[in-house]
């Protein structure tokens, strides 16, 4: 057993998507299983079948998530056979997928918590599953983690090889944004950017640049205050504070310089602005990351594709990313904190 290696906790999440498959076809890489040990949070016989289809061979130890506790296996499932899929997997949101997927998340985290992993890895679920489920007060991954782990400030952040972006705002229709737009929450994921990019990535003084919330970054008021009145005096907070950042730059111009490597990371305001440039330059590459967490948590950036589950088309790439991402910041946590995390691990 070696127990230098992270041990990194994988939910499989909605069965009626593709998370089998990006799962199995990531671990068939030899490369990426000689880097850390793994706990799958999922159904063993969808796992078997998949990996049987994709003629990928995985030595795996099987147990019920119920007995949980330390393995010395590099490869463990911990089965949920007390929930019972249809023989006909539903190839759309279903009130049996988002119960699966909530019981398998929910498990990771508590796991994680424990000290018994040491990152999750949270393969892709349908907020739509979840609400059929019952879960209606959480939107996402994101909200659950943050309330699970009594985390008072979060933010998504998304990683790409051309492009790091995090978000003011995260699940919240555009309509509402205006209400809930605040100093802090522009201020927020500034500094929880800069605290990743420090300790994570590497970059010894991080740039970070803002993007505004109103087209031509409001144009000195002309188009909308919000630059103004909130998104300015976040900045001089986090500026006043040591951090190296600026802006509002207008939304349209502000990746283009990042893409130029001006800034490390732009802070964008709401979802969609952040998330079409990334999607758009990294579509399978790109991984998400939930900062301000105390546990580390990566997922890719990317949906269910119930359209293609079961017929073993998708795309690992990007859940590939988001294993060895989490791979890197449990060795690095490791090396800043000393003497936590191996010894409690499965």
């Amino acid at each position: 057993m070696d127990d230098t290696k992270p041990t990194i906790g994988i939910t499989m999440g909605d069965p009626c998507g593709v998370g089998a498959e990006i799962i199995i076809r990531s671990l068939g890489r030899a490369d990426l299983r000689r880097r850390a040990k793994f706990v799958i949070f999922g159904f063993s016989e969808q796992l078997e079948y998949t990996a049987d289809r994709l003629e990928i061979p995985l030595i795996v130890y099987r147990d019920h998530h119920e007995n949980l506790r330390r393995y010395i296996h590099d490869l463990v499932v911990l089965d949920y056979d007390e929930i019972t899929m249809p023989h006909t997997m539903p190839r759309g949101p279903s009130k049996v997928g988002g119960a699966a997927s909530l019981a398998f998340c929910e498990d990771a985290i508590t796991t994680a918590k424990e000290g018994l992993i040491d990152a999750i890895v949270t393969a892709p679920i349908s907020k739509t599953s979840w609400r059929m489920a019952g879960e209606k007060k959480f939107p996402g991954h994101t909200e659950l983690l943050a309330n699970r782990c009594q985390s008072r400030h979060v933010a998504m952040m998304f990683v790409s090889p051309k492009l790091r972006v995090a978000l003011a705002t995260i699940h919240d229709p555009i309509i509402c944004i205006r209400d809930k737009f605040t100093i802090g929450c522009v201020f927020n994921p500034i500094e929880l950017a800069d605290k990743a990019l420090r300790e994570w990535f590497g970059v010894e003084l991080p740039r970070i640049g803002v993007a505004g919330l109103n087209p031509h970054a409001g144009e000195n008021g002309n188009i909308g205050d919000e630059e103004e009145r909130i998104i300015s005096p976040a900045i001089t907070m986090a500026s006043e504070s040591g951090i190296n950042v600026s802006g509002p730059y207008p939304g349209d111009t502000i990746f283009l310089k990042a893409l130029e490597g001006q800034f490390d990371c732009v802070i964008a305001m709401y979802h969609d602005q952040g998330l079409i440039p990334i999607k758009l330059l990294g579509w399978e590459e790109a991984v998400n990351i939930t900062l301000g967490l105390p546990i580390v948590r990566t997922s890719p950036d990317h949906g269910t594709a119930f359209d293609i589950a079961g017929k073993f088309q998708a795309s690992p790439t990007s859940m590939t990313a988001a294993i060895n991402l989490a791979i890197d910041i449990a060795e690095k946590r490791g090396k800043q904190e000393p003497g936590t995390g191996n010894r409690e691990k499965l």
